[in-house]
């Protein structure tokens, strides 16, 4: 989930990144994977809401948490029901929702197994839960990939501290703005074992010779 140190950098994010076409992209194949309403869904780490935004024209009743004040302001002036809240403690009832989606969340959480756990703890059996991120083996602390088709990989893809300094963290990029956490393939698709789903479908979407995101379906 969005952190508080994305404060300082809301507004920059949001046009740089959830309102570009890159965020356009990974709208689409969350919607693809995820399908219509209707029903509850949590957007978990919704930040500005841009995503949030386009779930509820497909049928969804769509409640977003974020930890990030500035962020769900912007998501509050687009309509957005929000709730401030920390994902690895979400202030809901168990089996609230019928789907949640979460993106680009596993870089910036302590114990993303715990926000794991709590997106299963609130579906109700049977839901599922759509997750997009980048990709675990060629973007992280050890993966130079600006401006870069193949990236340039270097020693600390086990490394799973919290960096803003890192060879693959780029001096002008968001990481070096607001950190970020590196989760191995291993532990990252663990999380989601861990915490009792069944894996219904993973893609490393085409376009690139390397993937930079990977996209998954869960069923609780």
């Amino acid at each position: 989930m969005s952190q508080a140190r994305y404060d300082e950098v809301a507004d920059w994010y949001d046009a740089e990144f959830a309102t570009s076409e890159l965020g356009a992209s990974a709208r689409a194949i969350v919607l693809r994977l995820l399908g219509g309403g209707p029903g509850r869904l949590l957007d978990v780490g919704c930040g500005g809401g841009a995503h949030t935004a386009e779930l509820t024209e497909h049928g969804w009743s769509v409640t977003g948490v974020d930890v990030s004040a500035a962020q769900l302001e912007l998501a509050r002036a687009r309509g957005i029901d929000v709730v401030e809240a920390d994902a690895a403690e979400l202030p809901f009832e168990e089996a609230s929702f019928d789907a949640a989606v979460s993106m680009f969340t596993h870089t910036d959480v302590a114990d993303f197994a715990g926000v794991t756990r709590e997106v299963a703890r609130v579906l109700r059996p049977g839901g599922c839960f759509v997750y997009l991120g980048v990709h675990p083996c060629f973007v992280g602390h050890h993966a130079f990939v600006h401006g870069r088709e193949v990236p340039e990989l270097h020693p600390g893809y086990r490394d799973t501290s919290f960096r803003t300094k890192a060879p693959g963290i780029w001096d002008e990029g968001l990481r070096a703005k607001v950190g970020a956490v590196h989760l191995p393939l291993g532990l990252f698709l663990q999380a989601f074992l861990d915490s009792g789903f069944a894996l219904e479908r993973f893609e490393e979407p085409e376009g690139r010779d390397y993937p930079h995101v990977v996209a998954l379906r869960a069923r609780r």
